[in-house]
């Protein structure tokens, strides 16, 4: 049965440690994290969450991409386990876009990303798994993948006049966007 996993807030070590790669997919350690992880983000309203995160050290996220109260125009996808993920090629251009997370509760802020990303990683079967990913769901991939590595959002921001509360966010950007 999976388990709502407490998320850590910034502040936390393991939000700024480089995460370990997983060695056996199937260890049901790592599979009923999967599940765990799945469980959170969907109670959370996120559209993705890292195993840092939930204050478990390994390179295992998830990409959880719907429509709801934090991202109402997000496109659906499938909860997917990406383990051991990296980006093997991706654009030029990056685009600014708002982001905010679940380790950083109360804001949002502009982050460049690039547009395109082609990546890698382990499904939770442990099948090795090859897609490119496009503007929302590649900015959640780097987003997550930057949590692996001890980075968040706010490292990756141009400037501190892109950082908006949630409340403003949610008056002023998805009001203009409806």
């Amino acid at each position: 049965m999976a388990e709502i996993r407490e998320v850590v807030q910034l502040g936390h070590p393991l939000l700024r440690t480089q995460a370990q790669y997983v060695e056996n997919v199937q260890e049901q350690r790592i599979q009923n994290l999967v599940d765990d992880l799945i469980a959170t983000v969907g109670q959370a309203n996120g559209v993705g969450i890292a195993a840092p995160q939930v204050a478990e050290c390994c390179r295992l996220f998830i990409v959880a991409s719907r429509p709801n109260l934090r991202y109402p125009y997000a496109p659906t996808m499938e909860p997917t386990a990406m383990i051991n993920p990296k980006i093997l090629a991706h654009s030029t251009e990056a685009v600014k876009g708002w982001e905010g997370c679940l380790s950083i509760p109360g804001i949002r802020g502009l982050v460049p990303r690039y547009q395109i990303v082609e990546v890698e990683y382990s499904d939770r079967n442990g099948k090795l798994q090859k897609q490119e990913l496009t503007d929302f769901v590649a900015r959640i991939f780097q987003h997550e993948l930057d949590h692996l590595d001890g980075i968040v959002f706010l490292d990756r921001m141009e400037s501190t006049l892109d950082i908006v509360t949630e409340q403003e966010y949610q008056k002023q950007i998805v009001a203009a966007s409806s």
